[in-house]
């Protein structure tokens, strides 16, 4: 292999590196007005929040309306019971970003009230950095959160690195 062939290779792969390790911010619901009472079971936040994946160092990011609505971080049993008055940390800003930063479940409710009655409330679990991301989400432990669980699901981002797993396949097989 010459010179020219090793240096792609190690800037390939130095990319893809990156590509897995790199901390985001992400939009909570994948949208602006996502922070919301849900229509439906289907449109809840945690439903989105089973098809992602969070890692140490990502930030939550929550666009709403803070003259109307807030965002509390709470205990697994707060958010379980809808109790706003004793939370972990309390956002009014309407422009709100939390950075993860341990592995493990973080809950989220809104402080408007009866509205997390209503499911206007998120559940996200942070994976440890022994973890590698499959790009598959798995149900939700029945010992985290009451209810029926739901079946693993695929993701884009998924599809993404598969592709550029594949892309770097290819191109070392040119070299």
């Amino acid at each position: 292999m010459d010179i020219f062939s090793r240096r792609l290779t190690s800037s390939f792969l130095f990319f893809l590196f990156l590509s897995f390790t790199e901390a985001k911010e992400i939009l909570v619901g994948g949208k602006t007005d996502a922070w919301k009472i849900p229509s439906s079971e289907s449109d809840s936040l945690n439903r989105w929040a089973e098809k992602s994946r969070f890692r140490i160092g990502d930030s939550l990011v929550w666009k709403y309306d803070g003259g109307k609505d807030s965002v509390l971080q709470v205990t697994k049993e707060a958010y379980a019971s809808c109790n706003t008055s004793n939370s972990i940390a309390e956002y009014k800003d309407g422009n709100t970003k939390v950075k993860l930063d341990r592995s493990g479940p973080f809950y989220f409710i809104s402080g408007a009230r009866g509205h997390c009655e209503q499911g206007q409330k998120l559940h996200v679990v942070v994976l440890s950095q022994k973890h590698r991301y499959t790009g598959i989400s798995p149900a939700p432990s029945p010992a985290e959160i009451e209810g029926p669980a739901i079946a693993p699901t695929s993701s884009a981002a998924g599809l993404k690195d598969g592709f550029l797993v594949t892309l770097g396949v290819v191109v070392l097989g040119l070299f």
